[in-house]
C-alpha cells in the first residue's frame, strides 16, 4: 500500500512534490507524478476514503443530501438576484424593564442563499457528482487561447481528454480507449427518458454524441461508471497507484496554509486526524488543487492575494495578487417538476417500495444492471436561444424523478423534471475569507443573476425547454403536472420563477484564473504568479467557464499540467 502518515508507519515529512486536495484534479497528479519511482509524493486530503457505498452505487448519489460528511455542504452568502426568504427560526433576545431575557420570535427575511455541495473525499467532486462525461464546446478552448494562453486551444487540450478516457462505445478521432477513466453508456432503459430524446430530437436535432464533432442537439449522455460502478478520478487514478511506495496519501488532514521562503513555496503546514500541526516540505512544488473554493482559500491563508482581505484576518501578507477569490463564475440552473402517477417514474410509493426496487436491486447485485445504476440525468441537451450564436447557450438535463432543492427535499409520489442551465453567465462572484481559522468555511457570493443578460437568456431557455416537455410522447407526462405552473406567454411570470428556486449545477470555476492581466493568479503553464514552486491545477484556474459539466475538463487540466511540471521540474 501507499505510505501513509499514520503509526504504523515512521513519518515523511519531505518531499519532492506535495499536492492539497485529493479531487479530481489531485488524483490525476498523484498518478501521474509518482509513476517516476524516484519521485516523492505526497497527496493531502481533507476528508475521510471513499468507502461509503453510496459513492460506488450509482444511484446512490441522490441520497447524499445536505446531511453527509462526503460533502462540505456550502451555503452561498444571500443573493440578491434570488428572492427573499424568511430566516430559518429567527429569534430575537430581549431585555425587559426587570431584567429578564425573553426569545422573541421575528418576521425576518433575507435574500434566498444558494446551496454548494463540493465532494470531501478521495476523488473530491467526481465522487458525488452524476457521472455526466461533457467536455464542453470546442470555443471555449479556443477563447482561453486567444485571450493569451498558450497551449489551451482545443486542438491542444484534445489529446489530454483523449489520454484520460477510456470510451467503451465510441472510437474515432474524438476519443481516447487507453486512458484510465471509463466512459460508458449507462446500463440503465427508462421509458420517459426515451420519451424525452424523442420529443427533443423533433423540435431540435438528434446528437449521439455532445463530445464529437458537434455538441448541439439532444440525445443521451456519456457516463463516467465501469461495469455498473462510479468511476470516480480516486477509482481511475488513485487505486492503481496506491501500491507505490513513492506515494503518501493523507487522509482526514486539514491544510492551514502553504510555508513560504520569501516568494518561494516550501512547503505546507497541516492539521492531522490527531489534531496534530505539521509541517511538510517540499523539494520541487507545492501544487492546490483545492477546487474552486478550497484553493483560493488556502492562498488567502498563506498571505497571498488582495492585502485588504488578507490583513483583516491578521494574516501576514507575503505576494500581493489581487485576482485570488475573484472571477467567479458557475452555472445556474433552474427546474420545472411535474408530477405524474406513473411507476416507470422515479419517486417514493408503496409499489415502488415494496414491488420495483427490490426487483431493480436485485439486477444490480448480480447484473449491475437497472436503476440502480442511474445517474438520474440520463438524458439531456445542448441548445441555442438564439441562432446566429456560435454555440449552445443552454444546457438541459432530464430526470425521470422529481427533484426538489438539490434533492434535500424528498417528495412523495412519482414525476420528472428537467433542468435549463445557463452555460456562460457573464455575472461573477467572489470567494473570500470568513476567518484565518482554517476550519472556517469561505464567504461565497456568486452573484447569481447580477448581470441582466443572464436572466433574459434563462428565460428564453426556459421557453425551448418547455417546447421540448410539451411534445409528444413526453407530453403525456407533463401537461398540466408542473408543481410550481408557470405562464409560457409572461416573461415576468418565468423570471419570477426563476428568482424563486434557481440555483448552482455544481461548476464553480475561475477563481485562480489563468492569465496575465492584472486579475490573473497562475499563468499559463498554472505557475501562481509573483511565487516560485508553487501551482494552481484544478477548475479555478478557468480563466471562463466552459460549456458544460466540468468534471471531465478539470481531469483533462490535470493530465496537461503534469506534463508540464515534469518537464519544468526536471533536474
Amino acid at each position: 500500500m501507499a505510505a501513509t502518515l499514520d503509526k504504523e508507519r515512521a513519518m515523511k515529512t519531505n518531499f519532492d512534490f506535495i499536492i492539497l486536495g485529493a479531487g479530481s484534479a489531485g488524483c490525476v497528479l498523484a498518478n501521474r507524478l509518482s509513476a517516476n519511482p524516484d519521485i516523492e509524493v505526497c497527496l493531502i486530503e481533507a476528508g475521510s476514503k471513499d468507502t461509503d457505498p453510496r459513492i460506488h452505487i450509482p444511484i446512490g448519489f441522490a441520497f447524499f443530501g445536505d446531511k453527509t460528511n462526503l460533502s462540505w455542504n456550502y451555503e452561498t452568502e444571500p443573493q440578491k438576484g434570488f428572492d427573499k426568504v424568511p430566516v430559518e427560526s429567527p429569534t430575537t433576545a430581549v431585555v425587559d424593564s426587570a431584567g429578564g431575557v425573553h426569545k422573541v420570535h421575528a418576521d425576518v427575511t433575507e435574500h434566498r442563499r444558494g446551496f454548494q455541495p463540493r465532494g470531501r473525499t478521495l476523488g473530491g467532486s467526481s465522487s458525488i457528482n452524476a457521472m455526466l462525461y461533457i467536455r464542453g464546446h470546442r470555443c471555449d478552448y479556443d477563447h482561453w487561447s486567444a485571450l493569451g494562453n498558450s497551449g489551451w486551444s482545443y486542438d491542444e487540450v484534445l489529446p489530454y481528454f483523449k489520454k484520460a478516457e477510456h470510451n467503451e462505445v465510441i472510437n474515432n478521432e474524438f476519443h481516447g480507449q487507453n486512458g484510465p477513466l471509463n466512459v460508458c453508456k449507462i446500463r440503465h432503459s427508462n421509458k420517459p427518458t426515451d420519451a424525452f430524446v424523442e420529443a427533443g430530437a423533433k423540435v431540435h436535432s438528434y446528437n449521439d454524441d455532445f463530445n464529437g464533432a458537434e455538441q448541439e442537439g439532444i440525445g443521451y449522455y456519456q457516463t463516467t461508471q465501469k461495469d455498473g460502478k462510479r468511476c470516480s478520478a480516486a477509482k481511475a487514478y488513485l487505486v492503481p497507484s496506491m501500491d507505490r511506495p513513492n506515494l503518501t496519501v493523507m487522509t482526514d488532514t486539514q491544510v492551514n496554509k502553504v510555508l513560504f521562503d520569501n516568494d518561494t513555496a516550501v512547503g505546507v503546514q497541516c492539521t492531522t486526524k490527531e489534531q496534530k500541526v505539521v509541517n511538510l516540505t517540499s523539494k520541487k512544488e507545492v501544487i492546490l488543487s483545492a477546487g474552486a473554493f478550497g484553493s483560493p482559500q488556502i492562498l488567502l491563508r498563506s498571505g497571498v492575494g488582495p492585502k485588504a482581505d488578507i490583513v483583516k484576518h491578521g494574516i501576514d501578507h507575503l505576494v500581493q495578487l489581487s485576482g485570488v477569490g475573484k472571477n467567479l463564475q458557475d452555472h445556474i440552473d433552474y427546474l420545472s417538476v411535474h408530477q405524474h402517477n406513473s411507476l416507470e417514474l422515479i419517486g417514493l410509493s408503496l409499489r415502488s417500495i415494496f414491488y420495483k426496487y427490490p426487483v431493480e436491486l436485485i439486477k444490480y447485485l448480480f447484473k449491475k444492471t437497472g436503476l440502480f445504476t442511474s445517474t438520474i440525468a440520463e438524458a439531456g441537451g445542448f441548445i441555442k436561444t438564439r441562432d446566429e450564436l456560435e454555440a449552445p447557450d443552454v444546457q438541459l438535463h432530464f430526470a425521470p424523478a422529481m427533484v426538489v432543492d438539490h434533492g434535500r427535499t424528498q417528495l412523495w409520489g412519482h414525476g420528472l423534471s428537467c433542468h435549463v442551465c445557463l452555460l456562460r453567465p457573464k455575472s461573477t462572484g467572489t470567494v473570500t475569507l470568513k476567518s484565518a481559522d482554517p476550519k472556517d468555511d469561505p464567504l461565497i457570493d456568486p452573484q447569481f443573476l447580477s448581470h441582466p443578460e443572464d436572466i433574459r437568456t434563462l428565460v428564453q431557455g426556459y421557453k425551448k425547454m418547455m417546447a421540448i416537455l410539451n411534445t409528444e410522447p413526453l407530453k403525456k407526462y407533463t401537461k398540466d403536472n408542473c408543481k410550481r405552473p408557470v405562464d409560457i406567454n409572461n416573461d415576468r411570470d418565468i423570471e419570477q420563477a426563476i428568482r424563486e428556486s434557481a440555483d448552482t449545477v455544481y461548476h464553480p470555476v475561475g477563481t485562480c484564473k489563468m492569465g496575465s492581466d492584472s486579475e490573473a493568479v497562475v499563468d499559463e503553464r498554472l505557475r501562481v504568479h509573483k511565487t516560485r514552486r508553487l501551482r494552481v491545477v484544478d477548475a479555478s484556474i478557468m480563466p471562463t467557464l466552459i460549456g458544460g459539466n466540468t468534471n471531465a475538463p478539470t481531469i483533462m487540466i490535470a493530465e496537461k499540467a503534469a506534463d508540464m511540471i515534469l518537464q519544468d521540474t526536471a533536474t
